[in-house]
């Protein structure tokens, strides 16, 4: 059969006098409207009829079939919102055993046979029975946590540059380490940061400078001061956390590194800088230390008295690496892979190794707006809502099949699965992530925040996070400053001109992502969290 024209076969009613008869009728891809463009009617080569009482018949049945198929293409328009041929438009990904394939298709020709198969409708109710399957096998299942002994075996060097306490009478996590080097030597001239950043060479180059001034001589050894961060912003990705970055980083209280989003527990500690590209050398934790540097060095100010103003004795360090949360992909290839698909490990039990007194701010927005968002985002050519929708559907059915065969857990930390899925629907099941970092975290230590409710007052959701991070207060103007800005890293033009989702994909995701939003807004004591009145944001 040509792919580019797709015939679909109606089975009449239980007929004594026509047995046999098939009508087959081809739809032209190119113009999905116009289905009666080419339309025959088979007849059996060994049986004669009637010609006028055949030609009666035929027209008969003829007016039955233009009639069904007119129903059919108006309730696609329907569920469409207007958007021609997408529920006639033959989908490129099949739908497992409840598809039918081209070769039945023609089997059931060669037997005339009366199939009646429109493929997108079919599909459509398809991907409705995908659904059910995937909320079937929703379970929110308690995991093992690992042995502190394990996650040091794990990681040896990262513990054994990590104090397990840190200095008293400072907020921020910091303390003395020995410098071993030579004074004269390049503390920043192996850092693999600096390797593959010119932004972060230029702050090294500033670094070099200050870096010598601020050695101390402790206990008859040199040392330097090192921080890790109070707090970290850990997700997620489109949910807004680039605007929460750049509004609280205005705060006097409060410094970040240079870049944003560092993603060293998540990606550089493996030696992943893009994963299609490979491994490359494992960033060391030393290299991320160094990103804090110039923080450090204010915090070791105000404690040797050397402050310059009024807010620098509450500095807080911040990170922003909004994969902290959900990105597990690298355990695969590093961690004994024994426990059916699950990891051993996972990223929050090494920072509640090494800092269990961590804060943690969370920013959501409905998953299936922040679904197409990250469609948007990427460079993906062609785009448009019949593909994203196209993409969803095929992200579903594969979804479906680990689930028949692992535990949720296993699917949405397995690696291979979400290389595959051709848009990022996991990252939207954000109770599954949320339990997890619960698991080792009090509740206390996490501030969870909706987009929707940062888009509509952004000084109440500052606020809220001012009093989480237990900042200073702030003068009338600088308060203005930071919550009356325009909101940073809105979609771009050219994929607001794209349009919203098409009706159908929207229903389809709002159905996927139902039961997990209901989960959440359990956990978090918020029907806010359910999204069933979400506010259009751009």
């Amino acid at each position: 059969m040509s792919q580019q024209d797709y015939k679909y076969s109606l089975i009449a009613p239980d007929s004594t006098e026509f047995p046999e008869e098939a009508f087959l009728f081809q739809v032209d891809s190119d113009h999905p409207m116009n289905l009666f463009a080419v339309f025959e009617v088979k007849r059996d080569a060994y049986r004669e009829w009637n010609r006028s009482t055949s030609l009666r018949k035929t027209k008969l049945y003829s007016i039955i079939v233009a009639v069904t198929l007119m129903s059919l293409v108006m309730a696609s328009y329907i569920l469409t919102g207007g958007k021609k041929g997408i529920l006639l438009s033959p989908s490129s990904f099949q739908y497992g055993t409840l598809t039918e394939n081209a070769d039945a298709v023609t089997s059931h020709e060669e037997e005339s046979s009366y199939v009646f198969n429109l493929s997108a409708v079919q599909n459509y109710a398809n991907i409705k029975l995908v659904i059910k399957t995937i909320a079937s096998k929703i379970e929110f299942a308690t995991r093992r946590l690992p042995d502190f002994k394990e996650l040091v075996k794990s990681e040896p060097h990262m513990f054994s540059v990590i104090p397990r306490e840190f200095l008293e009478n400072i907020k921020n996590p910091c303390w003395f380490e020995e410098y071993k080097a030579n004074s004269t030597a390049d503390p920043y001239g192996t850092n693999l940061y600096a390797l593959y950043s010119k932004r972060f060479r230029t702050l090294f180059d500033y670094l070099r400078n200050a870096f010598r001034d601020h050695l101390y001589q402790k206990e008859n050894k040199l040392c330097r001061f090192r921080c890790l961060p109070y707090f970290y912003i850990i997700g997620q990705p489109k949910c807004g956390t680039t605007d929460l970055y750049d509004r609280l980083r205005l705060h006097p209280e409060v410094r970040f590194a240079t870049s944003k989003e560092p993603h060293w527990w998540t990606r550089k500690r493996f030696g992943i800088i893009r994963l299609s590209e490979g491994f490359h050398d494992r960033y060391p934790v030393e290299d991320y230390l160094d990103l804090f540097d110039l923080a450090a060095f204010q915090i070791q100010d105000q404690a040797h008295g050397n402050a310059t103003t009024q807010y620098k004795h509450n500095i807080v360090i911040g990170e922003a690496s909004a994969s902290t949360m959900w990105d597990n992909n690298a355990w695969i290839y590093f961690y004994d892979n024994s426990t059916n698909g699950e990891p051993p490990f996972l990223i929050q039990d090494f920072i509640h190794a090494v800092q269990p007194d961590a804060k943690f701010i969370i920013m959501l927005r409905d998953p299936v707006e922040r679904l197409y968002s990250d469609y948007l985002y990427f460079g993906i050519a062609n785009k448009s809502a019949d593909d994203f929708h196209e993409k969803v559907t095929e992200s579903l059915q594969l979804f479906e099949s680990c689930l028949l065969e692992f535990s949720m857990r296993s699917c949405v930390y397995n690696t291979t699965l979400n290389n595959a899925m051709p848009v990022r629907l996991q990252v939207g099941l954000y109770i599954v992530y949320i339990l997890d970092w619960l698991s080792v975290f009090n509740r206390n230590q996490i501030l969870v925040l909706r987009l929707e409710d940062h888009a509509t007052n952004r000084k109440y959701t500052m606020h809220k996070v001012f009093n989480f991070l237990s900042l200073g207060s702030l003068t009338e103007q600088k308060e203005a400053e930071i919550t009356k800005s325009p909101a940073s890293n809105t979609r771009r033009p050219a994929d607001k001109n794209l349009g919203p989702m098409l009706p159908v994909t929207r229903e389809i995701l709002q159905d996927f992502y139902k039961p997990f939003n209901v989960k959440l807004a359990e956990v978090l004591q918020n029907d806010s969290f359910l999204w069933e009145k979400s506010a259009k944001l751009i």
